[in-house]
């Protein structure tokens, strides 16, 4: 319905400036500066009524409508019947379908469109001053700007060159956006693409993890303590169905297109953390947790917080195994700190956040970076392993990353 709108608001347009235009020229043929056309005063309005035509009809088929308009500006200046020192006004129906032709053909299209058109019109004028003007009547009034053929070929084709190069612009602008619209919308898609990624390592990779540990406890104390394994077997169904509930709100984006602030699902945030320290002790880990809640977080802040702190105690689950674990979180209105450290032996040593890192270390980096935040993990001097983060927001800071 748009499109229809924009066609139909757009040919009133050029049907009012083809009669502007055929107004303009009939009047320049009946009262030309030069000697007076050898045609009767009457065919002046024919004349410029079909001259001017191909400006109404320019945008449905541009380069018929341009063929059009240089033919019958040019059989006009043959004939004799356009106003001598104003020959140049005939083919202003043929620079405007020039500049819908450059706006919308191709490059080889427009280009030797503009050379054709030139030439025609040149020839054509050439032609007129040679065999037509000699034999017309002087004016009754002389003009203070009589005819002069350098000055007409000069007018037209400063006046082609103008319509082509401005629809070379309009045509080169609407390509530029067209790509860029392209490549903003790829990147949305790729940042999308990886946003699902990430949660979805998040969640697989604390669960996993958890999983793994509570299924080896199984299998080493299953003959001596059943009651353990049992134990164990219920950590494991319990962090499965929370991982499945997980995963299929993160899928549900890719069928429904939505965010994950709208799933129905709840959005884990800081309120979770007491949940996710309990996980992280069912394996072994000694957590403290400390959080200092002074203002609430818009809900994009806070599953990035639940986020990092869950994959920081996934590195130590991973990595240092049974140990102690320090979990500060601190929330001031203005930003998110965050702070884990554990002091256990490394079973295998995490990469370096600052070099690349694996992928936790880099989807926590990529977290907060999105918010302007600072973030730094590295082994402490005394011992263990440190992930500290800070998260700067404000009342605007809505989209979940």
């Amino acid at each position: 319905m748009t499109w229809a709108r924009r066609i139909g608001t757009n040919g009133v347009a050029d049907a009012a400036a083809a009669v502007v235009v055929a107004l303009t020229i009939g009047y320049a043929i009946v009262d030309p500066p030069g000697p007076s056309s050898p045609w009767p005063a009457w065919s002046a309005w024919p004349v410029a009524a079909i001259v001017s035509l191909p400006i109404a009809f320019r945008r449905r088929r541009p380069r018929a409508m341009l063929v059009l308009a240089c033919a019958t500006a040019t059989a006009a200046t043959l004939s004799g019947a356009v106003a001598a020192g104003m020959i140049w006004l005939t083919f202003v129906p043929t620079v405007l379908a020039l500049y819908l032709v450059a706006a919308t053909a191709s490059a080889t299209w427009s280009v030797s469109g503009l050379v054709a058109c030139a030439l025609a019109a040149t020839g054509a004028i050439l032609l007129f001053y040679d065999q037509v003007l000699p034999g017309l009547p002087p004016p009754a009034t002389p003009s203070e700007l009589p005819p002069y053929w350098p000055v007409e070929i000069g007018a037209v084709c400063v006046f082609l060159v103008a319509g082509w190069g401005v629809g070379s612009v309009v045509k080169w602008k609407r390509e530029t956006t067209a790509r860029l619209v392209r490549h903003l919308s790829e990147a949305a898609v790729a940042d999308e693409r990886r946003r699902i990624a990430r949660e979805l390592h998040d969640v697989i990779g604390h669960s996993m993890s958890l999983i793994a540990v509570k299924a080896t406890v199984a299998n080493h104390v299953a003959d001596e303590r059943p009651q353990e394994v049992r134990a164990a077997l219920a950590v494991i169904e319990r962090t499965s169905r929370g991982a499945l509930t997980e995963i299929q709100r993160v899928l549900g984006l890719l069928r429904s297109d939505g965010d994950l602030a709208e799933t129905h699902v709840p959005v884990p945030g800081v309120a979770d953390l007491p949940e996710l320290a309990d996980h992280a002790r069912s394996a072994g880990v000694e957590v403290e947790l400390t959080v200092h809640e002074e203002a609430a977080l818009p809900p994009a802040v806070a599953v990035s917080v639940y986020r990092i702190v869950q994959q920081a105690l996934t590195n130590v689950i991973t990595h240092a195994g049974p140990t102690r674990c320090s979990v500060t979180v601190a929330i001031d209105g203005r930003a998110a700190a965050i702070e884990v450290t554990d002091d256990g032996p490394r079973r295998g040593r995490p990469p370096r956040a600052g070099r690349g890192g694996g992928h936790g270390l880099i989807g926590m980096r990529e977290r907060v970076k999105m918010y302007g935040g600072t973030f730094d993990a590295d082994f402490r001097p005394e011992g263990g392993f440190r992930v500290t983060a800070r998260l700067p927001y404000d009342d605007q800071t809505d989209a979940l990353p």
